[in-house]
């Protein structure tokens, strides 16, 4: 089946929205995950070493769930997505680099929505909840600086629904890619986006991430490695399943990863729906990254549903195109990166090709 033929399939199970059977899923080259109503993002890069964090603010809540399958993960705030817990909405999530540190950046997000009255009623009493992953990066520059408290509330400040930047900002700022032989064979990465709308449904499925993995990441419509682990000589990618394969001997401290990312949708789901969502969105992950959901990661993905049409949709429908448009968030998260010292880009090696 023809990738337009599968997201009409997809489209076509959604409920309480039209659908044409003839109508096209209109794919934007340039969307985002601010294409869904309701969700602002705003990034910190640290001027001093690439470094930073993303946040997202959802100013009238959002339903939310988790999903963490790498084993190596840094989180807050997740235990409050299980659906059986009490908490219903989320208010902002933080991406952040700067490893364990980093979760300091949930702090400075908790002050700014404070100080605007955004969080969960307790009579007079605000508490913003705001979950929170990490990613490491603390092995490019001076690790004494990561992002903090301060910088979460800047992220916060810069905050809008505007088009997403893209590459070396906010968490994408010291993501690398293909480590699995060290970082002298490893290339930049970033930050991506990219969003979906469904048809004539009004629905809109988005996704941005963070892409740090320990694995090369593989342009699912050729099968090409478009960045990981170079050769030595620079001359071209090791493959670093193929060498897994042939019982090539990695190193082993590559513990120092973890892609992190966001799907949100503007439909009504509720958090046992949107942890399915997160779930399947990873499969995104899967199709671009080699190997994925490592030891060496902390992969997680926060799925989240504004709300902003009356619609309800089928949550595996839903969950079928986050997966896509995660895909398509994590190529561009390499394809926008931009190289620095001993670290090349994916637009160096394409152009020395």
């Amino acid at each position: 089946m023809k990738r337009r033929e599968f997201s009409r399939a997809l489209a076509a199970l959604t409920t309480g929205a039209a659908l044409s059977p003839s109508a096209p899923a209109a794919e934007s080259k340039d969307g985002g995950i601010t294409d869904v109503q309701g969700v602002k993002v705003g990034h910190f890069t640290e001027s001093r070493r690439p470094t930073g964090c993303t946040v997202l603010l959802f100013e009238k809540g959002a339903t939310a769930g988790v999903d963490v399958r790498g084993s190596a993960p840094g989180t807050r705030e997740t235990d409050l997505l299980n659906p059986t817990n009490t908490v219903q909405q989320v208010h902002g999530i933080a991406l952040s680099g700067g490893s364990a540190f980093g979760l300091d950046v949930a702090s400075g997000v908790m002050r700014y929505l404070e100080e605007h009255r955004i969080g969960f009623a307790m009579g007079d009493i605000v508490v913003p909840i705001v979950p929170a992953a990490i990613l490491y990066d603390l092995e490019i520059g001076d690790s004494r600086i990561r992002p903090t408290a301060e910088s979460g509330y800047k992220a916060c400040q810069a905050a809008t629904s505007a088009r997403v930047a893209e590459g070396n900002v906010g968490a994408g700022a010291g993501a690398t890619v293909g480590k699995m032989f060290g970082m002298k064979q490893a290339m930049k990465s970033g930050l991506g986006t990219a969003s979906l709308r469904v048809g004539d449904t009004g629905i809109v499925v988005g996704a941005i991430v963070a892409v740090n993995a320990v694995g090369d990441v593989v342009d699912p419509k050729t099968g090409k490695i478009v960045a990981g682990a170079r050769k030595p000589d620079g001359s071209g990618f090791m493959d670093s399943m193929a060498r897994i394969r042939e019982g090539y001997r990695v190193r082993a401290d590559a513990a120092k990863n973890t892609t992190l990312g966001v799907v949100a949708t503007n439909v009504v789901l509720d958090k046992a729906q949107a942890t399915k969502v997160a779930q399947m969105a990873h499969d995104g992950l899967a199709r671009t990254i080699n190997p994925v959901h490592t030891p060496n990661d902390g992969d997680t993905i926060f799925a989240v549903a504004t709300g902003a049409i009356a619609a309800r949709a089928n949550h595996g429908a839903i969950g079928a195109i986050a997966a896509e448009v995660m895909a398509q968030a994590v190529l561009r998260a390499v394809m926008n990166a931009r190289g620095i010292a001993g670290l090349p880009c994916y637009a160096e090696l394409r152009s020395r090709g």
